[in-house]
């Protein structure tokens, strides 16, 4: 263990791990956007909505996050060529990539989050607000979805550790991410085991923060349905 690799490289590494924590942001606000759009239309009562929105959610929870970041990375490209009509395929860059991968995949899971906590609501609250005379929208924006973010917040919690520690995938298309930036400095000072060992403990330390939070709000929202 040589701790001065960390000290004398802190600038470049603090910059791979504000990139890290930037592309768990984006991906996590996207992804919960276009998730919940997905989730509307799984429980569409337009089938053609339905199929459509429940084979892409299927699709992107069957095959591994690293291959979905190996055709953007290579395929996109080549399809924005197709389509501009330009000589070259079209660069997207690893950021852009990974933003898209992303963004593209998380969608899929939080989309079944979000499905599964509106569908775990007792029919009467439906009913209730149906009732009072509710559109649909209003149903959702006003009665459905409020109790139901108070039952995801744990899964979606959990999700956004997942999402955190995929993010280390970057590495692979050479994306300058906080594991990226930890690789590089061992490589270039042959020491890999110093930089690993501490990106795992940062890995470690901000997981075991989030995991007991979600324990936290589990238990608090148990403590609440006992009440």
């Amino acid at each position: 263990m040589d701790l001065d690799i960390i000290f004398d490289n802190r600038d470049y590494l603090w910059r791979g791990f504000k990139y890290t924590l930037e592309l768990t942001g984006i991906a996590l606000v996207g992804g919960m956007f276009f998730g919940m759009i997905l989730a509307l239309c799984r429980l569409s009562s337009i089938k053609a909505i339905r199929i459509v929105a429940g084979l892409y959610v299927d699709l992107m929870r069957s095959i591994p996050l690293l291959l979905v970041l190996f055709w953007v990375f290579f395929l996109f490209p080549i399809v924005l060529q197709t389509v501009l009509g330009t000589p070259r395929p079209v660069r997207v860059g690893p950021e852009n990539t990974a933003i898209i991968t992303f963004i593209l995949f998380e969608s899929a899971y939080f989309c079944e989050i979000f499905r599964s906590g509106i569908r775990s609501l007792s029919p009467g609250q439906w009913h209730a607000s149906l009732a009072l005379g509710l559109t649909r929208a209003q149903r959702m924006r006003y009665v459905i979805l409020p109790q139901a973010f108070r039952v995801m917040i744990p899964v979606l919690l959990t999700q956004t550790i997942v999402l955190f520690q995929d993010t280390s995938l970057v590495y692979v298309i050479s994306g300058t991410d906080f594991l990226g930036a930890a690789a590089r400095i061992g490589q270039r000072d042959s020491n890999l085991i110093t930089p690993y060992l501490f990106v795992a403990a940062v890995y470690l330390v901000i997981s075991v923060i989030l995991s007991s939070l979600v324990s936290h709000l589990r238990n608090k929202y148990t403590r609440h349905l006992t009440a």
